[in-house]
């Protein structure tokens, strides 16, 4: 760095130099020796600012090029070799904000993968019911078909447009609570009317299969939101009901504490491989045991919505069979 080229060096050489030649002038007036030792001061005077000047700026200029090798992707800025001084605080600060810059580019970079692999499961999920339905239509369109077949194609493809819906549905919910954009009500949820309301689209179903479901939940309650809520445990009974067999049943018990709201849901099913437990609640996750038309999300989901809430879910396998689902809302940030 030419220290000369800068402005304030040059303001300060002007600076001194009004002061130092009257200085010298007066005194080669007063005396001859007086001149020449006020000569000598100036030019030590003079060295000294300037060695000051060119350590401080090598300093500075050294800086810079460090910061420049941090501009083109070296790792960090070299150890200080600064003990104190505003250089040193200066050096301290750029450092602070090189590494806050490189994590935010990190996780930006993370975050780029992370949607392009959301973005191709999604395509995947959502061109498999397409491609069925586009099928199905073609199959529509021969005008040789009896009415049952006609019939049984109509349902099959309601199935898939039932599908699709709760899949898009689902995947814009996700998102919402992604991008933060979800607003969950702060209200007191009866754990019983809770259940009730997430278990009313699976009546049927259940009944079908002749599955009962056993709400033990008494007068507990705790403070959420009672539409999510109902989405994540109709998600979790979702999964429970298909993957319990014909005849079994589900069993839901829920209690409280001054710390939490618990909340219990056990099936009588085949349970869950242990190589997936931990990944279960991971999206587009699907395990070794699926359900039919599993894509990976619900679960993911009511972990999400819960999460939103000051809650954690937990999954094991029952010893006497089947799976369990242990919620807690918890009453203060944990």
């Amino acid at each position: 760095m030419n220290v000369w080229r800068n402005p304030e060096i040059n303001r300060l050489v002007i600076l001194m130099s009004c002061v130092t030649i009257p200085a010298l002038v007066g005194a080669f007036w007063i005396h001859i020796v007086a001149g020449v030792w006020m000569v000598l001061i100036c030019l030590a005077f003079w060295l000294v600012i300037f060695l000051f000047m060119r350590v401080r700026y090598r300093a500075i200029s050294k800086l810079s090029l460090e910061l420049d090798r941090v501009l083109h992707n070296s790792l960090h800025l070299p150890p200080d070799e600064h003990d104190e001084g505003e250089l040193s605080i200066l050096r301290s600060e750029i450092g602070k904000m090189t590494i806050t810059l490189r994590q935010q580019a990190e996780a930006l970079e993370k975050d780029k993968i992370y949607l392009a692999n959301s973005m191709s499961d999604i395509s995947h999920q959502l061109k498999t019911p397409l491609a069925s339905m586009y099928l199905l239509l073609s199959f529509l369109q021969k005008g040789d078909m009896d009415e049952p077949r006609r019939r049984e194609i109509l349902r099959d493809f309601r199935k898939l447009l039932e599908h699709t819906n709760w899949l898009v549905a689902s995947l814009l919910k996700i998102s919402k609570l992604d991008s933060g954009t979800a607003y969950l009500q702060q209200e007191l949820v009866s754990v019983r009317d809770l259940f009730r309301m997430a278990a009313e689209p699976l009546l049927i179903p259940m009944d079908l299969r002749d599955q009962t479901l056993d709400l033990q939940c008494d007068d507990v309650k705790f403070i959420g939101d009672l539409a999510w809520s109902a989405e994540a445990m109709g998600n979790i009974l979702k999964n429970c009901m298909e993957h319990t067999p014909a005849g079994g049943g589900i069993t839901v018990r829920a209690w409280g504490n001054a710390i939490f709201t618990a909340i219990e849901i056990m099936d009588t099913g085949q349970g869950i491989d242990p190589d997936d437990l931990p990944h279960i609640f991971e999206r587009f996750y699907v395990g070794k045991n699926p359900s039919e038309n599993s894509v990976g999300i619900g679960l993911a989901l009511a972990h999400m919505i819960i999460r939103e809430q000051n809650g954690t879910i937990a999954v094991s396998n029952r010893q006497e069979g089947g799976t369990r689902f242990e919620i807690k809302f918890y009453k203060a940030v944990v």
